[in-house]
Formats: structure tokens, C-alpha cells, sequence
């Protein structure tokens, strides 16, 4: 038993690698395309291709049967969650370096384990309470509050909104947890998709005519409300690489929080940090500033003290456990 316990959470572990490297080439992907594109249509582009290769595996998974939940409000809840976390985080990426909004977004990991607590009913200790506090005062590093708003490139707001974005984000995996006993990946995937679907489709009835960006010259605003227009054919192909990382990336996560503790999980999705770093630095030029690098390596810290608390706790917990015979 211990054995399938191992090799279940090893394949957990792979889904989120898997998951997370196809999120930072998602992730580069829409930074290039913020500028001449309104963000509801990258979400309507890439889910409506998503949702088509996640049906593709319900198939492969049992069959259009599996789709059928007895928790739709919470299904709808957890679509939301991501809907928000997505957003909040890419319009930040309009206006601030890769690097710097993939690590304010990296206390994810801090809020799962926190939220762990009430949520899932796992205990943490105080080691590890005092490593997720070391993280978030990571965030307080790159947030600068000692400097004037003048002295800012954007404003604090935006600054803000990856951390938005990182507690939706938590709460949703917190819930794939929680709905993963009884719903299947691709089942669990086909609702992101369908949920971005809606949410697009609702700006795109709202704003996309782009009359509500007209006389804006903020980059997040203007990412937000312009209009829709249709892309050329080089960018036909960046919108197909969305569609089917956002399919990999719905699936595999999803994977990976039902099959192995979110303490186990989360830790490795830090492996984004240094992928966002890759590609601002190759892509975009960008290199984070000094108050970056410490605040990254605050929460890099801290994630993986609590990811090795949590590792020698379920040690310990394995070895006081008597053997059963079966």
C-alpha cells in the first residue's frame, strides 16, 4: 500500500511539472499578444480549442457519462475562481515584467497550505506557519512600500493583482481536492473551459466593439475592452499553442490535486519561477530588479521549507503507523 501511495503521488508530481511548464510558455504566449488583442478573445480563442481536446479525453477517460456531477454549483464556484485568477494575472502581465508577476503569483503555494487548514482538515505547525509568513513578507519586499508611488513604474494596484490572483487561484485548487473524489480530470478540465467560455463571451457582448476603451491610453484598460479583430495567419498558430497548453495545463492539474495531498503538490509548481524568468530574459528582455531576485527568493524559500516540513511530517506519521496485514 505504501508502495501505491508513492507511485500515485509521483504521478501527481509529474502532472504539476508537466502543468506548469506548459503554463509559463502559456504565460509568454499571451504577454505577446496583449498588445493587439483584447484578453477576452485570447480566453475564447484558447478555451474554445481547450475545451474541444479536453471532450477528446472524457472520451478517452468513460465517456460523455462522466461529465454528469452531483456538485454543479461547487464545479461552477471552482470555474470562477480560475476565471479571476486568470484574469487578475494577465492584466497584470500587460504591464509588468514576467518574472516579477509570476513570483508575486508564486505565494499561491502559501495560500494552499494555509487554506489547507480549514479547508482539507490537514494540521500545520508552527515552522511551517512562520516559513509562509518569511513568503509573504517576499511580497512585501517587491511591493516597495518604501518607495513614493512617483518612483513606481505601475501603480500598487497592479502590484496587488497577482496576489489576487494567487489566493483565487489556491481557493480553486483547494476545491480540485476537495471535487476530485468524485469527478474525473478532463470532466474537471471541461468545466474551466466552459466557465472561460461564458466569461469571454459575456465581455465580448459587453466590450467588444472596443467603445468602452475609446480615449484610453492605459495598457491594462486597453487589454481588457478593445475590440476584437482577426488575427493574421503567423498568430493563428500562437492562438492553436494556447488552445492545447490550456488543455494540458486544465488536465494536468487537475490530475495532480486528485491524486496526491495539495501540500505535496504545491511545491513543485515553484519550478515556474525560474521558467519565467527564462522567458521574460529570452522574449522580452526583461531581468528582474534587485527587490525581485530578494523577494523571489523569500517565497522560493519558504514554499520549499514547507514542502520539506510537510515531506519528513508524512515520514514520521508513516513510521508511528503499525503495518496491516491484508
Amino acid at each position: 500500500m505504501d508502495s501505491t501511495r508513492q507511485n500515485i503521488a509521483g504521478l501527481g508530481i509529474l502532472s504539476v511539472l508537466i502543468g506548469m511548464v506548459c503554463i509559463s510558455v502559456n504565460d509568454m504566449l499571451v504577454k505577446q499578444l496583449s498588445g493587439g488583442y483584447p484578453l477576452h478573445q485570447i480566453v475564447f480563442a484558447r478555451s474554445g480549442i481547450g475545451i474541444m481536446l479536453s471532450l477528446l479525453i472524457v472520451q478517452y477517460e468513460g465517456g460523455w457519462q462522466i461529465l454528469r456531477t452531483s456538485h454543479p454549483w461547487a464545479h461552477a464556484l471552482r470555474g470562477l475562481l480560475i476565471v479571476v485568477a486568470n484574469m487578475t494575472f494577465f492584466v497584470a502581465l500587460s504591464v509588468l515584467p514576467l518574472a516579477d508577476v509570476t513570483a508575486l503569483f508564486f505565494v499561491a503555494p502559501l495560500f494552499i497550505t494555509l487554506l489547507s487548514i480549514p479547508m482539507l482538515g490537514e494540521r500545520v505547525g508552527p515552522m511551517r506557519l512562520g516559513a509562509v509568513a518569511f513568503g509573504f513578507a517576499g511580497v512585501v519586499v517587491m511591493q516597495r512600500p518604501w518607495a513614493d508611488a512617483g518612483d513606481l513604474e505601475v501603480s500598487r494596484i497592479m502590484l496587488l493583482l497577482p496576489v489576487v490572483a494567487a489566493l483565487t487561484y489556491a481557493l480553486n485548487q483547494v476545491m480540485t481536492r476537495r471535487l476530485g473524489v468524485t469527478s474525473k480530470a478532463s470532466a474537471m478540465s471541461v468545466y474551466i473551459q466552459a466557465a472561460f467560455i461564458v466569461v469571454s463571451v459575456g465581455f465580448f457582448v459587453v466590450a467588444g466593439d472596443g467603445r468602452l476603451a475609446q480615449g484610453s491610453t492605459n495598457p491594462s484598460v486597453l487589454f481588457l475592452l478593445r475590440a476584437w479583430v482577426w488575427p493574421p495567419a503567423q498568430d493563428m498558430w500562437v492562438f492553436l499553442s494556447l488552445g492545447i497548453n490550456v488543455a494540458i495545463v486544465g488536465y494536468c492539474l487537475s490530475q495532480a490535486y486528485r491524486l496526491a495531498d495539495a501540500a505535496t503538490v504545491a511545491p513543485f509548481e515553484y519550478i515556474g519561477l525560474p521558467l519565467a524568468v527564462f522567458w521574460g530574459y529570452v522574449v522580452f528582455g526583461e531581468f528582474p530588479a534587485f527587490e525581485v531576485w530578494v523577494g523571489i527568493f523569500m517565497i522560493l524559500g519558504a514554499g520549499l521549507f514547507v514542502f520539506l516540513r510537510e515531506r519528513h511530517k508524512s515520514r514520521m506519521l508513516g513510521h508511528a503507523q503499525p503495518k496491516r496485514r491484508y
